[in-house]
């Protein structure tokens, strides 16, 4: 089904909450449910955790696109390494670079799609401009940073706000994503939902995913 505005509801399971050590299968149990396979890059600095870097992505076996969401600072040193390993969507923060233009820049000419992400506080005012030059919007519905977070309900104002503002972008969410959740984002207007621990925290992950899904679709229809 078709999300708000005519966009089809995607989903991406987040490997943060995978078990690391058996990577390979966490995501091929998912691939085939999924729309995207969705990659946190976290350096310690701009968010206090550390994750993998580009030479552990390039290992990464996905039949589904990698939608990379670097949570590091000065991502514009950094992006074309990602784009060479494999990444198909990268998405930076409006507030980890003095020069976002030249970042959504050296993304497109890497290959990959360029996506603009932004802290549940940062107004979509202060980066209006840059909107015209990203295929994706990330908007974090928790604090950067940890998995397992609650889905912060303020953050639907600035989704609906997106997507008044941009029919017909890709609107991403992440942070706190499970069934229960998952139909306010989408009414909302997001369509692309990013799924962690309520995705890898269950047995069944197909399951999983389609619960996510289908409570979105089941909201759009007014259900």
């Amino acid at each position: 089904m078709a999300g708000k505005k005519g966009k089809k509801i995607l989903i991406a399971p987040s490997i943060l909450s995978a078990d690391f050590g058996r990577l390979d299968r966490e995501i091929e149990e998912v691939q085939d449910a999924a729309d995207f396979v969705h990659v946190d890059v976290m350096d310690g600095v701009f968010v206090s955790n550390i994750t993998l870097g580009n030479a552990v992505l390039g290992k990464i076996k996905s039949k589904k696109p990698l939608d990379v969401h670097l949570m590091i600072v000065n991502p514009e040193k950094h992006v074309e390494k990602f784009a060479e390993a494999g990444a198909s969507i990268i998405s930076f923060h409006a507030e980890s670079t003095s020069d976002a233009v030249k970042t959504i820049s050296l993304i497109s000419d890497a290959g990959a799609r360029p996506a603009l992400a932004l802290k549940p506080g940062t107004p979509l005012s202060q980066v209006e401009e840059l909107l015209e030059l990203v295929d994706f919007v990330l908007l974090m519905t928790v604090e950067p940073g940890f998995p397992a977070q609650e889905f912060m309900k303020s953050v639907l104002l600035k989704i609906r706000a997106l997507r008044e503002m941009k029919p017909k972008m890709d609107i991403e969410v992440d942070g706190g994503i499970s069934p229960g959740t998952a139909g306010l984002a989408a009414r909302a207007g997001a369509n692309v939902l990013v799924a962690g621990s309520a995705v890898f925290g269950k047995k069944d992950r197909v399951k999983a995913i389609e619960e996510i899904r289908n409570a979105a679709e089941r909201a759009l229809a007014g259900e």
